[in-house]
Protein backbone atom coordinates (compact mmCIF):
# COMPACT_ATOMS: atom_id res chain seq x y z
CA UNK A 1 0.00 0.00 0.00
CA UNK A 2 1.55 3.54 -0.80
CA UNK A 3 1.32 6.41 1.49
CA UNK A 4 -1.57 8.11 -0.11
CA UNK A 5 -3.65 4.59 0.21
CA UNK A 6 -2.44 4.49 3.78
CA UNK A 7 -3.50 8.20 4.88
CA UNK A 8 -6.89 8.16 2.60
CA UNK A 9 -7.63 4.64 4.88
CA UNK A 10 -6.78 6.43 7.93
CA UNK A 11 -8.47 9.59 7.21
CA UNK A 12 -11.82 6.93 6.10
CA UNK A 13 -11.35 5.35 9.67
CA UNK A 14 -11.09 8.85 11.97
CA UNK A 15 -13.69 9.98 9.79
CA UNK A 16 -16.16 7.03 9.98
CA UNK A 17 -16.09 6.40 13.38
CA UNK A 18 -16.50 7.52 16.33
CA UNK A 19 -13.92 5.48 18.25
CA UNK A 20 -10.24 6.19 18.33
CA UNK A 21 -8.46 4.22 15.79
CA UNK A 22 -4.55 3.57 15.80
CA UNK A 23 -1.94 4.86 13.97
CA UNK A 24 1.73 3.74 13.35
CA UNK A 25 4.05 5.81 15.62
CA UNK A 26 6.03 6.82 12.73
CA UNK A 27 2.83 7.89 10.20
CA UNK A 28 3.11 11.59 10.65
CA UNK A 29 6.90 11.36 10.14
CA UNK A 30 6.40 9.81 6.90
CA UNK A 31 3.47 12.03 5.63
CA UNK A 32 5.26 14.82 6.67
CA UNK A 33 8.53 13.65 4.14
CA UNK A 34 5.83 12.59 1.60
CA UNK A 35 4.47 16.35 1.49
CA UNK A 36 7.80 17.91 1.49
CA UNK A 37 8.62 15.27 -1.77
CA UNK A 38 5.47 16.21 -3.31
CA UNK A 39 6.93 20.22 -3.19
CA UNK A 40 10.01 19.71 -3.89
CA UNK A 41 9.01 17.76 -7.19
CA UNK A 42 6.74 19.81 -8.24
CA UNK A 43 8.57 22.80 -7.35
CA UNK A 44 11.08 21.26 -10.22
CA UNK A 45 8.65 21.20 -12.77
CA UNK A 46 7.18 23.31 -15.42
CA UNK A 47 3.98 25.00 -13.43
CA UNK A 48 2.44 24.69 -16.97
CA UNK A 49 2.47 20.93 -17.70
CA UNK A 50 0.30 18.13 -16.66
CA UNK A 51 2.12 16.38 -13.78
CA UNK A 52 2.63 19.65 -12.15
CA UNK A 53 -0.99 19.84 -12.12
CA UNK A 54 -1.35 16.91 -10.81
CA UNK A 55 1.11 16.84 -8.12
CA UNK A 56 -0.23 20.08 -7.07
CA UNK A 57 -3.98 18.45 -6.70
CA UNK A 58 -2.25 15.23 -4.89
CA UNK A 59 -0.47 17.76 -2.78
CA UNK A 60 -3.54 19.89 -1.87
CA UNK A 61 -5.96 16.55 -1.04
CA UNK A 62 -3.29 14.89 1.08
CA UNK A 63 -3.38 18.56 2.87
CA UNK A 64 -6.88 18.29 3.46
CA UNK A 65 -7.02 14.82 4.61
CA UNK A 66 -4.08 15.30 6.71
CA UNK A 67 -5.58 18.63 8.36
CA UNK A 68 -9.49 16.70 8.67
CA UNK A 69 -7.55 13.47 10.31
CA UNK A 70 -5.60 15.74 13.07
CA UNK A 71 -8.69 17.87 14.20
CA UNK A 72 -10.60 14.40 14.11
CA UNK A 73 -8.41 12.60 16.85
CA UNK A 74 -8.01 15.89 18.59
CA UNK A 75 -11.05 15.97 19.27
CA UNK A 76 -11.58 11.91 20.12
CA UNK A 77 -8.21 12.40 22.25
CA UNK A 78 -9.53 15.60 24.13
CA UNK A 79 -12.91 13.99 24.85
CA UNK A 80 -11.06 10.92 26.28
CA UNK A 81 -8.81 12.66 28.17
CA UNK A 82 -11.89 14.54 29.80
CA UNK A 83 -13.67 11.35 30.88
CA UNK A 84 -11.53 8.92 31.93
CA UNK A 85 -7.94 11.05 32.48
CA UNK A 86 -6.04 8.60 30.61
CA UNK A 87 -4.51 8.81 26.70
CA UNK A 88 -4.86 5.59 24.89
CA UNK A 89 -0.75 5.76 23.93
CA UNK A 90 -1.46 2.11 21.55
CA UNK A 91 -3.48 4.09 19.73
CA UNK A 92 -0.92 7.01 19.12
CA UNK A 93 1.49 8.28 16.75
CA UNK A 94 5.07 9.05 18.67
CA UNK A 95 4.30 12.87 17.70
CA UNK A 96 0.62 12.23 19.51
CA UNK A 97 2.19 10.40 22.58
CA UNK A 98 4.42 13.03 22.87
CA UNK A 99 1.82 16.22 22.90
CA UNK A 100 -0.50 14.67 25.27
CA UNK A 101 2.06 13.74 27.98
CA UNK A 102 1.31 17.23 29.48
CA UNK A 103 -2.03 17.22 28.38
CA UNK A 104 -3.33 14.41 30.95
CA UNK A 105 -1.96 16.41 33.99
CA UNK A 106 -4.03 19.58 33.30
CA UNK A 107 -7.09 17.70 32.10
CA UNK A 108 -7.04 16.39 36.11
CA UNK A 109 -6.44 19.19 37.92
CA UNK A 110 -8.88 21.09 35.80
CA UNK A 111 -11.63 18.61 36.40
CA UNK A 112 -10.03 18.77 39.88
CA UNK A 113 -10.81 22.59 40.04
CA UNK A 114 -14.15 22.74 38.44
CA UNK A 115 -15.42 19.97 40.81
CA UNK A 116 -13.94 22.22 44.12
CA UNK A 117 -15.64 25.02 42.63
CA UNK A 118 -19.20 23.31 42.45
CA UNK A 119 -18.34 22.66 46.14
CA UNK A 120 -18.08 26.06 47.23
CA UNK A 121 -14.20 25.70 47.65
CA UNK A 122 -11.08 27.15 45.70
CA UNK A 123 -7.87 24.89 46.34
CA UNK A 124 -4.48 25.87 45.22
CA UNK A 125 -2.95 22.88 43.61
CA UNK A 126 0.46 22.72 42.19
CA UNK A 127 0.71 19.79 39.33
CA UNK A 128 3.05 17.74 39.05
CA UNK A 129 4.18 16.79 35.69
CA UNK A 130 6.17 13.62 35.30
CA UNK A 131 9.07 13.64 33.45
CA UNK A 132 9.39 10.20 31.39
CA UNK A 133 12.75 8.70 31.97
CA UNK A 134 14.78 6.61 29.19
CA UNK A 135 17.82 4.27 29.67
CA UNK A 136 21.01 5.63 27.86
CA UNK A 137 24.57 3.11 27.39
CA UNK A 138 27.45 6.04 27.89
CA UNK A 139 29.96 5.58 25.13
CA UNK A 140 31.88 8.63 26.77
CA UNK A 141 32.15 9.95 29.93
CA UNK A 142 29.98 12.82 31.25
CA UNK A 143 30.12 15.21 33.96
CA UNK A 144 27.09 15.22 36.57
CA UNK A 145 24.24 16.88 34.56
CA UNK A 146 21.12 18.52 36.31
CA UNK A 147 17.85 16.72 34.55
CA UNK A 148 14.93 18.13 33.39
CA UNK A 149 13.20 17.14 36.69
CA UNK A 150 16.53 19.19 38.20
CA UNK A 151 17.71 16.11 39.91
CA UNK A 152 21.35 15.54 39.26
CA UNK A 153 22.51 12.86 37.46
CA UNK A 154 26.17 10.78 37.08
CA UNK A 155 29.16 11.63 36.49
CA UNK A 156 29.21 8.74 34.09
CA UNK A 157 31.57 6.19 32.90
CA UNK A 158 32.11 4.71 29.28
CA UNK A 159 29.90 1.83 29.39
CA UNK A 160 27.81 2.69 32.22
CA UNK A 161 23.81 2.95 31.54
CA UNK A 162 21.89 5.18 33.30
CA UNK A 163 17.89 6.28 33.66
CA UNK A 164 17.61 10.00 33.12
CA UNK A 165 15.09 12.14 31.54
CA UNK A 166 13.49 12.44 28.05
CA UNK A 167 14.92 15.84 27.60
CA UNK A 168 18.86 15.47 28.29
CA UNK A 169 18.79 12.12 26.98
CA UNK A 170 18.15 13.15 23.36
CA UNK A 171 20.92 16.14 23.71
CA UNK A 172 23.53 13.23 25.12
CA UNK A 173 22.68 11.10 22.00
CA UNK A 174 22.58 13.84 19.87
CA UNK A 175 26.41 14.95 20.94
CA UNK A 176 27.28 10.96 20.57
CA UNK A 177 27.93 10.92 24.52
CA UNK A 178 25.39 8.00 25.10
CA UNK A 179 23.04 5.79 22.85
CA UNK A 180 19.28 4.18 24.31
CA UNK A 181 18.83 1.42 25.48
CA UNK A 182 15.74 -0.74 23.69
CA UNK A 183 14.03 -2.65 26.25
CA UNK A 184 11.95 -5.17 25.62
Amino acid sequence: MNLYDELYAAWRREIGNAELSGLPSDFYVRIADYLHRLSEERRMLDKKTVKAALLEHEEEHVRRMVEELIWARYKKLVKLVTESGKVPEDLLSAEETQVFEGFVPFAVAYQQFAKGLLQGQITRTEVETPHKRVTLRFVKPVPAIIGGDMKAYGPFMVEDVASVPVENARLLVKQGLAVLVEVS
